[in-house]
């Protein structure tokens, strides 16, 4: 009998092993708090059920900056950044001064990211100006939010030793505003976002609109950025639309990627990009057009590949 019994059980087991091995493939995200990690999550769903072959996993990352040294060392496949930090790291500028990463290759762009600086409304923080002598949350250590944050800041004069700086993640920054333990605090991220919602249904906020001079001065400073709007009713308390800086987020991998990998899984997120769009609203924002108007760096073959199959436009810059 008990024979009988290890054979079945060798015979489940057996059957449960699938004909061939699924290769892994990470996606290097950003914190809970964000859209990054739904929409990789999304992303990988669609790899597990359109790519032969692969499994892919989406993961916590500290975001952008991170995720750039992620992709160069291997440690994951694809990746969603900032255009201005994919930029910087491509370039070897900025935050990647003196360590260039030319591999850096784009398959998409993704979404644009609203810059939201958020205050309770008990604050009585209505500028940027007001931040001047506040605590501010400026975004997790390795995050495109605080290259954004430290742009947006400079270029209107105010330099971190005029605030008194934290670099916490979204749903930590949600935290801190909540129990007063910071008076502001900055996302970069697409909206709506969950950890500004809950935050939203539980307390006055107050989201910073920046002056007209304020942006042209952040624009000139980083040209990736551009005005957007974001819409009346986006949060509890955000009765009007409110103009703010945005800048598009990039799928990135390595210029190492296959060329089959990279054009089956372009081909695989366009073709299916209605999942991607039932995870997170932002995706649809995910289109060719935007692809095209919107990537800092040379697309990866792989990717130009399908670009070019569906009859697609693609400027000079975008090619290797």
């Amino acid at each position: 009998m008990k024979l009988v019994q290890a054979l079945a059980a060798s015979t489940l087991v057996a059957l449960a092993v699938p004909a061939t091995a699924q290769e892994q493939l990470s996606i290097a995200t950003g914190g809970t708090g964000g859209v990054y990690y739904p929409m990789g999550g999304g992303l990988a769903e669609v790899i597990n059920n359109n790519v032969d072959g692969y499994s892919a996993t989406a993961e916590v990352t500290g975001a952008s900056v991170e995720n750039m040294g992620l992709i160069a060392t291997g440690d994951a496949d694809l990746a969603l950044a900032l255009a201005d930090t994919v930029q910087q790291a491509y370039e070897g500028t900025g935050r990647f001064e003196g360590q260039q990463l030319p591999m850096i290759r784009g398959l998409a762009s993704m979404y644009a990211n609203m810059i939201h600086i958020v205050a309770l409304e008990s604050s009585g923080i209505t500028s940027l100006d007001d931040l001047r002598g506040k605590r501010v949350s400026v975004g997790a250590p390795g995050s495109g939010t605080e290259v954004n944050a430290d742009a947006i800041l400079s270029a209107n004069g105010i330099s971190y030793d005029d605030i008194e700086e934290q670099r916490l993640n979204f749903n930590e920054t949600a935290d801190a505003l909540a129990n007063g333990d910071i008076d502001a605090g900055f996302w970069s991220v697409g909206a709506p976002t969950s950890s500004i919602l809950n935050l939203s249904t539980t307390n006055d906020i107050v989201i910073i609109a920046l002056t007209e001079e304020e942006m042209a001065a952040a624009i000139a400073q980083d040209p990736v950025m551009s005005r957007t709007t974001l819409p009346a009713g986006s949060y509890t308390g955000v009765d009007e639309d409110i103009t703010v800086l945005g800048i598009p987020n990039v799928l990135a991998v390595s210029s190492e990627m296959s060329d089959d990998l990279a054009y089956a899984i372009t081909r695989a997120m366009f073709e299916n990009i209605a999942d991607l769009q039932a995870v997170h609203p932002a995706a649809n924002e995910t289109t060719v057009e935007f692809t095209m108007s919107a990537t800092p760096v040379p697309l990866h073959p792989g990717a130009i590949r399908y670009y070019e199959e569906i009859g697609a436009s693609i400027p000079d810059n975008l090619r290797p």
